[in-house]
């Protein structure tokens, strides 16, 4: 048998790095794309050795021509500090990036998984959120071109398989923590960790009473692989997270008493269209893929905060 040729586009990222280990070690040949604006060499650096592994510095607003069999469409700053820096760019690598992915998909017949967001639901009005639920999304606000970015990248995901019978599944990922999450990410639980780690004041947004959902890198990369090699004709959206909900400020004393940190909490003002809720019915993807999280948020943080405490410069 021949093995599965694999695209992973950000796959220097956090959750790519990781997504190209587990499909490595489950016998695939994986071809990474990465452009390096929040992806980093050190993720993957370990993987070079393989034969079965092979890294491209692409950027996928750019057209490109592979034969694979799969592809993973990951590649987008994630985080609102990076995606906000160029937001121009954000909506670019969203919507062009879709579009080439779709294209390469049309000609060599593979299959693609669009990595969408609960973003795409914005400051929600039903709680929890399941996949039926068309969001409130501020078009015109800061968050608006990563928000509007993915919603775009899912409508032209639908065309291309309505028009095209371009084979598609579309996941709609929740908050996702654990190592190789950049130090710099502006993300609650790698802020919290990296300022604990550094005795810092620990800034929480807003009152602390609006909640999260906090899904653990490893669970997530069996929802992505048990989504693609689910059965066809099955596109999604699927919710892919954690369905336990965590109040900012719980988290944020988690982390403090777990690093034995002397960090004070402080509060400052929400930033615009923050989301006051955020939690998955993951219904659809216990009942399609059989898939729900398993690892516990304490242990969860314990790999997460053993990660930072080597990388980060005290």
């Amino acid at each position: 048998m021949s093995k599965d040729r694999v695209l992973i586009t950000g796959g220097a990222g956090f959750i790519g790095s990781h997504l190209a280990e587990r499909l490595l070690r489950d016998g695939s040949e994986v071809i990474c794309l990465d452009n390096f604006f929040t992806g980093r060499r050190d993720n993957v650096s370990h993987l070079l050795k393989n034969p079965s592994f092979e890294i491209m510095r692409h950027d996928i607003i750019e057209p490109t021509l592979l034969e694979v069999d799969k592809i993973y469409n990951l590649a987008c700053p994630a985080s609102p500090v990076h995606y906000q820096h160029n937001p121009v760019k954000t909506i670019k690598t969203s919507v062009m990036g879709a579009l080439n992915m779709l294209g390469l998909a049309k000609r060599v017949g593979a299959r693609i998984l669009q990595a969408s967001t609960s973003e795409i639901y914005g400051d929600p009005k039903l709680h929890p959120q399941p996949e039926e639920y068309w969001g409130n999304v501020n078009p015109i606000g800061p968050r608006a071109c990563y928000d509007e970015g993915k919603r775009c990248a899912e409508t032209l995901m639908f065309a291309y398989h309505a028009q095209n019978n371009v084979d598609i599944k579309v996941v709609r990922i929740f908050n996702t923590y654990g190592p190789r999450m950049l130090e710099n990410d502006g993300r609650v639980v790698s802020n919290f960790i990296v300022q604990a780690l550094r005795g810092s004041d620990i800034t929480v947004y807003g009152d602390g009473s609006q909640t999260r959902s906090f899904c653990f890198v490893d669970d997530m990369i069996e929802a992505f692989v048990r989504m693609m090699d689910s059965e066809e004709g099955f596109t999604g959206p699927v919710n892919l997270g954690n369905p336990r909900e965590s109040t900012v400020t719980e988290l944020a004393e988690m982390i403090v008493e777990m690093t034995g940190s002397r960090s004070r909490l402080i509060y400052k003002e929400l930033p615009q269209d923050d989301p006051l809720q955020r939690q998955p019915d993951i219904t659809l993807a216990k009942e399609k893929l059989s898939w729900e999280p398993t690892v516990a948020l304490e242990d969860g943080l314990k790999k997460t905060i053993a990660y930072f405490k080597e990388t980060i410069a005290h």
